[in-house]
């Protein structure tokens, strides 16, 4: 996925960005190369608050403006605590659920928690800053802001965006509020250059025609120069995409996603992908990874959890990832009934009577329902403590607990919970 860096590219951060993969359009390239050799460039990237934790999905762009900082700029991280109460039509049929200003701050608050272990906050080059576009949307005059930026855009024009296109062509419905939602992001980044100087927006690929619209914005009532930068949209080599698993979401704060489902998630990376995710999730030497994903056979295996361990240490910690690999270690290499798999505890009267390992699979997580459960039995890829279960009505009780007074539950070889009493 990387991509060769033309000889013109002169700035460290452009030449990251298509060494490692991450670049997949820009307003002009050549502009901006220039103006990040030349100056301390300041760049946004827009998060809204519709969930108290941010997920894999948006580790992506997170990880293009963790590069900026590390290349001498800064990063502006916008939580959308304005343009949440109207929600960003991109890449959805229906319209999303209406938060109220504590949720939503709520939710800004927890998803700080992942920015604070990848970020050093600061005004500073090098440092990022926590921006809420509630703080000027929210005063927003309508009529004025009608007269004095609406009038810059055309509704022939804004019903060419694909985040408004694919709604209407699939014959979902598109709010008044959402179709608004264009017009607002454009905004933002022209404020975002009146307060901070920012020049540079990011995001992923379907952001591009909110992007481009933002440059013209600050062209027109700003005379600024402006750029957009994207990053593909990614998924897996088999076609899956990105941050999903049977459970859900893969989330980055750990009160969502333990850190060993975390971890799991990215040793269970395909084999073609181990060397593209290592560009981009990680900041290993290109050399290392040309290393790793050299690998053959079994070995991947190794980069897999170099990759895990990486990529949990950068979101979760290093005491996170380190216990998350240790886990693992016991687990698969040992056998050993290991502290640091998810745990599900259930009432020491209702396991004496017996419970249905069915329904324990998906109360741990390990599958999405009872129904899964019961197929993945009926396939022979269920274990309780390690010996294989063939009766898909299968109970466990108090008499299955080890010495250890748990009950392992395993579903193939990588997925693994414990199941103990109260």
């Amino acid at each position: 996925m990387s991509t060769t860096v033309p000889a013109s590219v002169k700035s460290d951060f452009l030449r990251v960005m298509l060494e490692r993969g991450y670049y997949h359009q820009c307003t002009d390239l050549d502009a901006l190369d220039k103006k990040l050799c030349d100056s301390v460039v300041v760049a946004y990237n827009g998060y809204d608050a519709t969930a108290d934790s941010l997920h894999v999905g948006h580790l992506l762009p997170t990880m293009i403006q963790r590069w900026l900082t590390k290349c001498g700029g800064r990063s502006l991280l916008l939580m959308g605590g304005g343009t949440t109460k109207v929600g960003d039509p991109s890449g959805r049929d229906e319209t999303r659920q209406m938060l109220t200003n504590d949720q939503i701050n709520a939710n800004i608050a927890k998803i700080r928690t992942a920015f604070d272990r990848m970020f050093s906050f600061g005004d500073g080059p090098g440092q990022a800053t926590l921006v809420n576009n509630a703080d000027w949307l929210d005063k927003l005059e309508y009529i004025p802001f009608l007269r004095d930026i609406g009038r810059h855009f055309t509704i022939n024009r804004m019903l060419t965006f694909d985040s408004v296109k694919l709604r209407l062509d699939r014959e979902q419905p598109l709010t008044f509020l959402e179709f608004n939602y264009m017009i607002l992001q454009a905004y933002d980044f022209v404020e975002l250059h009146r307060r901070y100087g920012c020049t540079l927006q990011t995001g992923g690929s379907d952001q591009w025609g909110n992007i481009v619209n933002g440059v013209d914005l600050g062209r027109r009532i700003a005379n600024a120069d402006l750029f957009g930068l994207t990053c593909p949209l990614l998924t897996t080599a088999s076609g899956a995409k990105m941050g999903k698993t049977a459970a859900g979401a893969v989330w980055l704060n750990a009160d969502r996603l333990p850190d060993w489902d975390f971890w799991q998630y990215w040793r269970n990376t395909e084999d073609a992908d181990v060397g593209r995710f290592l560009k981009l999730f990680t900041e290993l030497p290109l050399d290392e990874i040309r290393r790793l994903e050299a690998l053959q056979g079994a070995e991947i295996n190794e980069a897999k959890k170099i990759l895990a361990t990486e990529v949990t240490r950068l979101v979760r910690g290093p005491e996170a990832a380190e216990a998350a690999a240790e886990t693992a270690r016991r687990t698969f290499e040992q056998g050993a009934l290991a502290e640091g798999l998810p745990t599900v505890e259930v009432p020491a009267s209702d396991l004496a009577g017996g419970l249905p390992v069915y329904g324990l699979l998906a109360t741990a997580g390990l599958v999405a329902s009872n129904g899964e459960a019961r197929r993945q039995i009926k396939q022979a890829a269920v274990k309780v403590n390690d010996r294989p279960v063939s009766d898909e009505f299968a109970t466990v009780s108090d008499a299955d607990l080890t010495a250890d007074g748990a009950i392992k539950l395993s579903v193939g070889k990588k997925r693994h919970a414990l199941v103990k009493p109260v």
